[in-house]
């Protein structure tokens, strides 16, 4: 399998990211011009993790998110459907799980925050998705979302789809353990839903209080969120 298609079949998703578990990393920052370090670090703070709090980094591939979260003494676990991704993260001592996003193999309100980056497009069924994660987030819990998104500078918007997406599959070439498999990754990018539309889905799925902060004019969004208590 070199890549997935929009339908996103879960087992042909995670063959896909099994295939560019090697080098990963590496291609995502390549690709963004290293920006993808600084959303990661906005996750970070917005999450706000707190020493003995119990985080879900749901997504989590290679666990690079999860072992900035746990900085801050809390207990993460990183879940990921792809085995290879979590196997390329084995250097990274937090806790690692292979979980479908739709059935986590998890109790009722057993985490304090859930958090994805960069992954809930890939997942077939977003407000499902987001129900699980509720499900599995005490009351009072939170949810914070980082996304690749819209940019909100029209002209922006229109390199970024027409030029920037297109070219994602070229330049991965040289990095990528499996090049074709970006041509999916620009796809999702370009079918996935704009900021207002997401935060709409995330209220659907039971969240309250959403709001979104738009990252490098768009191009990569925050999303965040607090279960009803």
């Amino acid at each position: 399998m070199s890549r997935a298609g929009l339908d996103k079949n879960p087992r042909e998703v995670a063959e896909m990211f099994d295939g560019v578990a090697r080098g990963y990393d590496l291609t995502n920052s390549v690709m963004t011009l290293g920006f993808d370090r600084r959303w990661r670090e906005w996750t970070r703070r917005t999450l706000d993790a707190k020493a003995g709090e119990k985080i879900l980094d749901l997504a989590a591939g290679t666990a690079v998110s999860t072992v900035e979260f746990a900085s801050a003494g809390a207990w993460c676990v990183a879940a990921d459907f792809s085995l290879g991704m979590l196997r390329s993260g084995a250097r990274r001592t937090v806790p690692k799980i292979a979980a479908d996003a739709l059935h986590l193999p998890f109790a009722d309100g057993v985490f304090d925050a859930a958090t994805v980056s960069f992954g809930l497009r890939n997942f077939q069924g977003t407000v499902d998705a987001l129900r699980e994660m509720a499900r599995v987030v005490r009351p009072g819990g939170r949810l914070v979302i980082c996304e690749l998104s819209k940019p909100s500078w029209k002209p922006l918007r229109q390199l970024y789809s027409n030029v920037a997406l297109r070219a994602l599959p070229v330049i991965a070439r040289p990095v990528a353990s499996n090049s074709d498999a970006y041509t999916y990754l620009a796809e999702s990018i370009r079918d996935w839903h704009d900021q207002r539309t997401l935060a709409m889905l995330i209220a659907e799925a039971g969240w309250d209080d959403v709001a979104w902060m738009n990252l490098t004019g768009g191009m990569a969004a925050l999303h965040r969120a607090t279960k009803p208590a």
